[in-house]
C-alpha cells in the first residue's frame, strides 16, 4: 500500500520541516489507510497519522509518543475486543494497529489529540467488519483486490511465470514428485473450490505449517482461483534445468540466478504479517517503532550479529578484529564451521534485533541463502549495506543500489571503503536509508504480502490447461475452529465485473 505522497511533502499539498517547536494540530493533521476500510481484513490492520502543525508544515520528529490517542468501539457491543497499539515512528509519523478477535457490526474509530477529533475522525466503518478469523471470503476476486488496492501487476511474478507459459497440471502431478520427491522437502497444493488440500513429499516437512497458515488466511478472506501446485519447503531453490530443457514449476521463498524457481515472500516475512500483534516478536510493524537513537546520535559504525552459515560471514568477523573502529561483527551461535569455532569465537550473547539500530550502517550478508532479515533493517532507521548475491527474495529486483542500498561486493573486498565513503558523505546516505525505509513501508506490509500471493495464484492458475484436482493422498487442511468469536458471514456471490 502506497504512502500517500502528503507525507514526503510533495509540492503544492503540504510543506514539510516544521520547526522543532511546531505543535501538531487536530484539524491540519493527516490519518488516512487499510485499517480504515471496512473490506481490508488483515490479521493486524493499520493505518496511519502525519502530525501537521497549524500551517500546514508536516513535523518531521515526534512530538511525544503519547501525543494521538485511538479508541475503537462498536455501538452494539459495550466491550469489544479490540487490541490497539499505536506506535510513534519519530518522524512525525505514527502507525495505528489494532487487532480484532471478533467480528462487529460497525466500527468507530477516534483519533484524538487533547480530546480534539483528528482530521475526520471518528471513523465510521460500516459493518459487518470481520476479523481474521472469520471464514468469510470476498467471492470476487476483482473486488477484493480493489479494496485492498493491490497493483495490478508484480514485476517478479511476470519475470518468474514467463518461463511457463502453460502449466499441466496433471504431467507436474506425475513428474514432480519423481523427479525431487525422495531428496527434497515438498508440498503439493490443491486450492478447489477456495478449500486447501496438501500432499507432503520427503522426510523434513514441518516448514509447511506456514504456507498452510498462509493459505488457510488468504482463502478466508478471498475466493482463490482453483489451482494446483508445489512448494519447496527447503532453503534453496530447486528448479536448476536450463529454460531450454523441460522446466517444473516450484514455489520456493528464495531465487538465485541459476535456478528458475516461483519465487514468494520468504516464510519468515509471511510469519511476520500473520503472526503481528501475535506471537511473533519482530515485525514490518514494531520495527517502525523501535528504530533506535536519532540519525546524528548513533553509531557510525558497521554492525552485524548472527550465525556461521557462510564463509563470508567468517570473513566479516576477521575484518571486524582488525577494524574494530569501522565494523562490529560477531557470532551469536556455531553450526556450520565448528571446527572454526577457536579462531572466530567467541560467541557472545543475542542482541536485540532493535538495539541494531542503535548504529548506522547494517551489514546485510547472505546466510544459506538470502539472509531474511533484510525487509526489517530496511524499515529501520538505519542504512544497509547489502552484499551483492546471487540470491534474491520477491522484492530484490525492485530495490535499486546506491538508492535504497549501499551495495558491496559479495567477497565484502570493498566493504571498508564503502564504510568510509558513507562516514564521508553523511546526508547523502541519510537519504539512501530513508529512501530503503520508505521502500520497506510502500512494499512490504501485510497488505502488499496478501496481495502478492494473490496475484500469484491468480496469474499461475491462468497459465494451467487442465483441470487442478485433488489428488489421491491429498488431506484436506481444516480451517481452525473460531468457537469462541463465531462470525456470521454476510457476503453474497456477485458477478466479476472485469
Amino acid at each position: 500500500m502506497l504512502l500517500p505522497c502528503l507525507l514526503l511533502g510533495c509540492a503544492g499539498l503540504v510543506s514539510c520541516g516544521a520547526p522543532p517547536e511546531s505543535a501538531p494540530s487536530a484539524a491540519h493533521s493527516l490519518v488516512w489507510g487499510p485499517g480504515l476500510e471496512t473490506d481490508v481484513v488483515l490479521p493486524a490492520r493499520f493505518f496511519f497519522i502525519q502530525a501537521v502543525d497549524a500551517a500546514g508544515r508536516n513535523l518531521t520528529a515526534s512530538p511525544g509518543e503519547k501525543t494521538f490517542e485511538v479508541k475503537i468501539a462498536s455501538p452494539t457491543e459495550q466491550f469489544a475486543r479490540i487490541w490497539i497499539q499505536v506506535l510513534d515512528r519519530r518522524d512525525g509519523s505514527f502507525l495505528v494497529r489494532y487487532r480484532m478477535y471478533a467480528s462487529y457490526t460497525d466500527l468507530h474509530v477516534s483519533v484524538l489529540l487533547k480530546d480534539e477529533h483528528v482530521a475526520k475522525s471518528p471513523f465510521i466503518l460500516p459493518g459487518p467488519v470481520y476479523h481474521e478469523g472469520c471464514d468469510c471470503p470476498q467471492p470476487s476476486g476483482p473486488a477484493w483486490e480493489s479494496s485492498m488496492r493491490c497493483p495490478a501487476s508484480f514485476p517478479q511474478i511476470e519475470r518468474d511465470l514467463a518461463l511457463y507459459p502453460r502449466v499441466d497440471p496433471d504431467r507436474n502431478a506425475r513428474e514432480i514428485p519423481q523427479r525431487f520427491g525422495q531428496r527434497q522437502s515438498l508440498c503439493h497444493y490443491t486450492v478447489k473450490d477456495n478449500k486447501v488440500y496438501i500432499k507432503t513429499l520427503g522426510e523434513h516437512v514441518g516448514f509447511r505449517i506456514f504456507m498452510d497458515a498462509l493459505l488457510l488466511s488468504l482463502t478466508r478472506k478471498v475466493r482463490v482461483p482453483d489451482v494446483e501446485f508445489f512448494v519447496n519447503l527447503g532453503d534453496w531453490p530447486l528448479e536448476k534445468r536450463q529454460p531450454s530443457e523441460r522446466l517444473h514449476p516450484i514455489f520456493s521463498w528464495c531465487g538465485s540466478n541459476q535456478t528458475w524457481d516461483i519465487v514468494m515472500p520468504t516464510y519468515d516475512l509471511t510469519e511476520s504479517v500473520l503472526e503481528t500483534m501475535g506471537r511473533v516478536s519482530l515485525d514490518m510493524m514494531s520495527v517502525q517503532s523501535n528504530t533506535g537513537l536519532p540519525w546524528d546520535q548513533k553509531n557510525a559504525t558497521a554492525f552485524w550479529r548472527g550465525r556461521d552459515s557462510r564463509k563470508e560471514r567468517l570473513e566479516l568477523v576477521k575484518l571486524a578484529r582488525a577494524h574494530p573502529d569501522m565494523v562490529d561483527a560477531a557470532f551469536t551461535n556455531f553450526f556450520f564451521f565448528k571446527h572454526d569455532e577457536g579462531l572466530y569465537g567467541p560467541l557472545v550473547k543475542h542482541v536485540s534485533f532493535f538495539d541494531f539500530f542503535k548504529y548506522k550502517y547494517q551489514i546485510n550478508v547472505d546466510g544459506t541463502v538470502a539472509a531474511y532479515r533484510l525487509p526489517y533493517l530496511l524499515a529501520g532507521d538505519s542504512v544497509v549495506l547489502k552484499q551483492d548475491s546471487g540470491y534474491y527474495e520477491h522484492f530484490y529486483n525492485e530495490m535499486k543500489p546506491w538508492t535504497h542500498y549501499i551495495p558491496v561486493r559479495a567477497d565484502l573486498g570493498d566493504l571498508l571503503e564503502k564504510i568510509q565513503w558513507a562516514r564521508d558523505h553523511d546526508e547523502e546516505v541519510r537519504k539512501i536509508g530513508v529512501a530503503g525505509q520508505q521502500f520497506a513501508r510502500n512494499h512490504l506490509m501485510g497488505d502488499s504480502i496478501f496481495c502478492y500471493y494473490y496475484k500469484l495464484f491468480e496469474k499461475y492458475a491462468e497459465l494451467q490447461v487442465s483441470e487442478p484436482k485433488v489428488r489421491s493422498g491429498m488431506a484436506l487442511v481444516e480451517q481452525p475452529n473460531d468457537d469462541l468469536f463465531p462470525c456470521s458471514c454476510q457476503r453474497r456471490t456477485v458477478k466479476d465485473e472485469l
